[in-house]
Parts: structure tokens; C-alpha cells; sequence
């Protein structure tokens, strides 16, 4: 799968072969124990999505919500966006250091880390990750990077 058109989290769930669906929900969860006051959970862009909604920060370029981290299954992995890192340098440096310490293979693109198994992902690192950026700090970055 690569784009869902589930309009529910559970919905996606249930599209998931077993073993997809049993990684992705356990990351999920990571995510929703550490999540900032602020950030909502909803499906768009065919993913499970964590974003600011627009009634907290309606200025967006594209009129949707900011994407904070997203959370996927695609054709050939399972990918978890960390946006927070792809738009704070320091962030991102220390991210990479703790992942390497971990001894396992970072495969990143600009913001997603991708896995094909659940044991190829620090999830505690993930779940720290998002508890490292409250929602005040990641509009912060954002403003930053967009001037």
C-alpha cells in the first residue's frame, strides 16, 4: 500500500497485512504515549497523521494542518516522518547520534525513516523524538524555516 484512502485510523489498521499491522500499531502507540499537548491524530495524505490543526495555527501555505511526524506503510517498508527533524539541524545531528548508538542502520530520506521490520527500529527513540519537540518549539522551527 501506498496510499490509503481509509478515512479512519482503525480503517488503516485493518487494510494492513498482520505483521505490518502489528509494527505500525506498536509504533502508534510510542507515538501517542509521548505526544505534545496540541497535536492531533487524524488520517491525511493517505497515512496515519500527527499535525497542528488549523484552528491553532490556520496560517499554512497550502491551507492543511503541519504535519509533525506521520506514520506509513508503503510498497516495499514502513516509514515513520519525523518533520520536527528535518527542520532543526540540531535536532536532526542528535537524532542521528542517538540512532547510531543504538547499532542499528539509520535509512533516512529528509524527514522519514524508513524500516521493513519492527526490530530495525529504535521505537524508544522515536518515542523520544516526539517528546523532545512540544508544539510551542515545533511552530518555532516552522516559523523559522518559512520566515
Amino acid at each position: 500500500m501506498v496510499k490509503s484512502s481509509a478515512t479512519t485510523v482503525d480503517q488503516y489498521l485493518a487494510e494492513l497485512p498482520d505483521d505490518r499491522r502489528d509494527a505500525i500499531a506498536e509504533v502508534r502507540a510510542v507515538i501517542l504515549d509521548n505526544l505534545p499537548d496540541g497535536i492531533v491524530e487524524t488520517m491525511n495524505w493517505g497515512m496515519i497523521s500527527y499535525e497542528v490543526p488549523l484552528e491553532t495555527f490556520p496560517d499554512t501555505y497550502n491551507e492543511k494542518p503541519l504535519m509533525y511526524a506521520a506514520l506509513a506503510s508503503q510498497k516495499n517498508h514502513m516509514a515513520v516522518y519525523l518533520t520536527m527533524v528535518y527542520s532543526d539541524a540540531d535536532l536532526e545531528r542528535w537524532f542521528r547520534d542517538r540512532y547510531e548508538a543504538t547499532g542499528k542502520k539509520l535509512d533516512m530520506g529528509k524527514s522519514c525513516i524508513r524500516f521493513r521490520r519492527l526490530d530495525q527500529l529504535p521505537v524508544d527513540l522515536i518515542g523520544e523524538t516526539i517528546a523532545r519537540v512540544g508544539l510551542d518549539d515545533f511552530l518555532a522551527a516552522h516559523h523559522r524555516v518559512k520566515g
